[in-house]
């Protein structure tokens, strides 16, 4: 036996003359020969469920009891079984048996579970409807129906009806009402302590307009006229706080509270509120000016820029925190700001979650890149950026806001410029990172971003890579490259020019000369290839100048015959030096041209 035989047998503990050879895909191959005796289910699973339960990750948990197990909340009880047999092991101090409980306000006794089969049925005999995405549809059911018992409807809220299945065992929605004086109030003034923080469903009517009504989700039987009183008394001191908030704010123009801004951090090391907002106001004007606004839209975004962090500082904000930017809308509106600078402050964080809409309108835009940009930025200079699962400030999610906003608008402005003027204006900070730094940082997590977004949209990762290849300076034309990819792929003549076209890349590598002799284009084929090309060539310089990328490249596919007829008949690496550099400029001068449609050599071709 060899060396490598003997020290494979030892790894896996045999003999070397229990190692058998045997002939797989025309090589030999040694093999050990093992046998590995099997061990009951139940004994395995007592080493893998304790094993299971202390992987699962929590953010913060905690100890409980005289152990050192953590885990989000005390384990008071364990079952575990395997069919009608306990598994045996032992966690923080409990070992599994055959009994659990229901709601321990309704359900005291134990309940024997005798098998894996009787689980769920014993379950939902002492109420508890175990199954998350049933009890999802059923309070979801039921709490539609209270409302239209009520004279109104439920708007569908995803993210709180998924909250609420997870608050309760047992659903039993109920409704209840509050004084109709607070829908004088905002609409998100009354929503919000009604949903964030009791809860509860509101209730609109056929045309969509808020009811003094809302549905609350309790747990298990209850007593309905007791519950609902006390919902509606813990109501109307919330509503009664925010009613309050609003009166006293409103009785101080908007513009006067930026001063205060001085006060309030923004972070650490980015200075104050109001060097911010100087900041925003200054961004505000060059994205203006870089899209060419009017004067108009100019100056409301200007205002808006000004204003938009002026509600921070009012109690309403200072009590409901996910209200700013909105509040901010409503009290410039009372302090008598045009409409238009109105909707601007209140649009300007959006996009505020996955699936938001974008500000509608362009100045509301404007100031929403700005305030990203300028978050981005400070916390990459900061050394705050975003690692592995942990994004405290969310850059990532303003990352993607800043995308959705330029594809939705077509926003075409140089991404790098933009981040240097968001670089310039944090000067006077303790930077940890140079402008050129930041750059590289901020491109390659924008890139992260616009692929994770694309691929979320339905576009093939191939033509992502290749759209994302040739620039990232301005985002809305990588959208154009990948649509004009998207579109050609469907193209018969496509196929051809993407094995055409990769040939010629591989080659043009070794051009060392961009000028092309027509008096050394000896051969038919590369005759052909090049009046072909030079009229190719003028037709779309101006369509890839105008970012028509579509139209460029169906213009583009035209060279897919005459530039695959120029290999089968053309050999480029001649020995003549002069021939060879000729062919390889006017390879190259096609590949550098086209590829400002993208790096087509990262299309999967077919087959």
């Amino acid at each position: 036996p060899t060396k490598a035989a003997k020290g494979f047998a030892m790894s896996q503990k045999v003999s070397v003359s229990s190692l058998v050879v045997k002939t797989i895909d025309s090589g030999e191959y040694v093999f050990a020969d093992k046998r590995i005796e099997g061990r009951e289910t139940a004994e395995v699973l007592s080493e893998q469920v304790p094993l299971l339960i202390k992987g699962i990750s929590f953010p913060r948990p905690m100890r409980w009891g005289d152990s050192d197990f953590r885990f989000i909340r005390p384990i008071r009880w364990l079952v575990s079984l395997l069919g009608s047999q306990v598994v045996g092991f032992e966690i923080g101090g409990l070992c599994p048996g055959y009994y659990t409980y229901g709601l321990r306000n309704f359900h005291t006794e134990p309940i024997k579970i005798n098998s894996v089969e009787d689980y769920l049925a014993k379950l939902r005999e002492a109420s508890v409807i175990l199954d998350q995405d049933e009890r999802k549809e059923m309070i979801w059911r039921l709490a539609q129906e209270e409302a239209n018992r009520a004279g109104g409807h439920l708007q569908p809220d995803d993210e709180l009806l998924e909250e609420v299945t997870y608050l309760v065992e047992s659903p039993t929605p109920l409704s209840g009402s509050f004084d109709s004086r607070f829908l004088k109030l905002p609409p998100e003034v009354v929503i919000t302590p009604m949903r964030e923080h009791q809860r509860y469903f509101p209730v609109w009517d056929e045309q969509e307009k808020l009811l003094p009504l809302f549905i609350a989700c309790a747990n298990g039987p209850i007593d309905r006229e007791v519950v609902r009183q006390g919902n509606e008394k813990v109501l109307r001191a919330r509503l009664q706080d925010a009613e309050f908030f609003f009166q006293e704010d409103i009785k101080q123009p908007l513009e006067e509270r930026v001063e205060e801004l001085k006060k309030v951090v923004h972070m650490e090391g980015l200075g104050s509120v109001y060097d911010k907002v100087e900041r925003l106001v200054v961004l505000s004007r060059y994205l203006s000016q870089a899209l060419g606004l009017a004067e108009q839209q100019r100056e409301t975004a200007e205002r808006a820029a000004y204003l938009s962090k002026a509600d921070l500082v009012t109690s309403m904000v200072f009590e409901f925190a996910e209200l700013q930017g909105v509040m901010g809308g409503y009290y410039a509106m009372a302090s008598g700001e045009n409409k238009g600078v109105c909707r601007a402050i209140r649009d300007h964080y959006k996009p505020r979650t996955a699936g938001d809409e974008v500000p509608a309108e362009i100045p509301g835009a404007v100031v929403a890149i700005a305030d990203k940009i300028d978050n981005l930025v400070g916390c990459f200079a900061a050394g705050l950026e975003p690692t592995g699962s942990q994004d405290p400030f969310a850059l990532r999610r303003q990352g993607l806001g800043i995308c959705n906003i330029i594809l939705h608008h077509e926003f075409d402005f140089s991404l790098e410029e933009l981040i240097a003027a968001a670089y310039k204006n944090l000067a006077r900070m303790e930077l940890s990172l140079s402008l050129d730094e930041i750059q590289h940082k901020l491109v390659d997590f924008f890139q992260a971003r616009l692929r994770f977004l694309f691929l979320d949209s339905g576009y093939a990762y191939d033509a992502i890579e290749a759209a994302l290849s040739p620039s990232l300076d301005h985002l809305f034309l990588v959208k154009k490259r990948l649509d004009a990819i998207t579109m050609g792929r469907q193209k018969p003549e496509f196929e051809l020019l993407l094995t055409a076209y990769t040939r010629a890349a591989h080659l043009d590598r070794q051009a060392d000369s961009d000028h092309i002799d027509t008096s050394l284009l000896t051969e038919e084929s590369e005759r052909e290839l090049y009046n072909v090309w030079t009229g190719i060539k003028k037709e779309i310089m101006p369509l890839l100048q105008d970012g028509d990328y579509r139209q460029a490249l169906l213009r583009g596919a035209a060279l897919a015959e005459p530039l695959d007829g120029f290999f089968d008949e053309v050999m480029v690496m001649v020995e003549d030096p002069g021939l060879r550099r000729n062919r390889l400029a006017l390879l190259k001068d096609i590949t550098v041209t086209l590829g400002q449609l993208g790096d087509l050599q990262k299309i999967v071709r077919k087959g």
